[in-house]
């Protein structure tokens, strides 16, 4: 049974939920500090952990199961657990439905408009994984789809939603969408055969890592944005300054001819980038302020 936990948490790589977590914290700590002049409780943080927990891996499973058959099909994740025949279809089924009521549990116990919100994260957690197979927009929902990690971080402890927090998640889904689009960019070949769509199969590799670019500005200038809606001052905008920073070094590394230093933009540098801002924005509203 642990052997089959372990291979699960490889399928799904549970350690990559450092992307969105730090940003479900801020969304967390930001909203309570902006809108009611305190920090979070324990017991708050310890539920949006639980939530954050629960959405990623019950979304990373889903997927797997889902893209299972064209997994099998490509060089680049025909070692996957489903596909190698490690796991069965219905133990990450069952893992499914467990992590989806972690966060389910997760959503009651924190505040009202958080578990009224349920349906829709669940429909977008569920509904990213098709995208591919009709649409190259599929990096746009998937950013929407993890910028629901700040947006939920925050009305966890504020239950409302106003233009901050939604600035806050447009911020992150075109961060997301950004790195997304490069990470795609090394199934270029075999998404085009397979008749899958996405914005290199769309566009190029060259003008997909342009798009990515764009994108990543408007990450940029999102992060800024939000030294002028919120308490946070000058130390989380050096924070956003350093973010931008590896924005830049990320798309540097990466070019139309040479994907060899991928793994590198998409896993390093955005597990850092998040931490940094996340990191940041704490020393600004809580240390600064002690």
């Amino acid at each position: 049974m642990f052997n089959k936990i372990k291979i699960i948490l490889e399928m799904i790589k549970f350690e990559h939920t450092l992307f969105a977590l730090p940003f479900a914290f801020m969304g967390s700590i930001l909203g309570a500090m902006t809108l009611q002049s305190r920090m979070p409780s324990w017991t708050e943080i310890g539920w949006v952990l639980v939530a954050m927990i629960g959405a990623r891996s019950a979304a990373m499973a889903l997927n797997r199961v889902i893209d299972a058959a064209y997994d099998a099909k490509n060089p680049r994740t025909a070692n996957r657990a489903i596909p190698a025949g490690l796991l069965k279809f219905g133990e990450v089924i069952v893992f499914t439905i467990v992590s989806f009521g972690l966060l389910i549990w997760a959503a009651y116990e924190l505040q009202p408009l958080s578990f009224v919100l349920l349906p829709i994260a669940v429909f977008m957690l569920v509904f990213y994984s098709f995208t591919k197979r009709f649409t190259w927009l599929c990096h746009v929902i998937l950013g929407f789809t993890i910028a629901l990690a700040p947006l939920g971080g925050w009305v966890a402890v504020t239950n409302v939603i106003d233009w901050t927090a939604m600035v806050f998640f447009l911020t992150v889904a075109f961060w997301t969408a950004g790195f997304d689009i490069v990470y795609a960019c090394q199934d270029y070949e075999f998404d085009k055969k397979a008749g899958l769509h996405s914005i290199p199969v769309r566009f190029g590799i060259a003008r997909s890592l342009m798009i990515a670019r764009g994108f990543h500005i408007v990450t940029a200038v999102g992060f800024i944005s939000l030294t002028f809606m919120t308490e946070l001052s000058w130390l989380y905008l050096i924070g956003t300054l350093i973010a931008a920073g590896l924005m830049i070094y990320e798309h540097l590394i990466v070019k139309p001819n040479d994907l060899t230093r991928l793994n590198t933009a998409f896993f390093t540098m955005n597990g850092v980038l998040s931490v940094v801002v996340f990191v940041f924005s704490l020393l600004d509203l809580v240390v600064l302020r002690s």
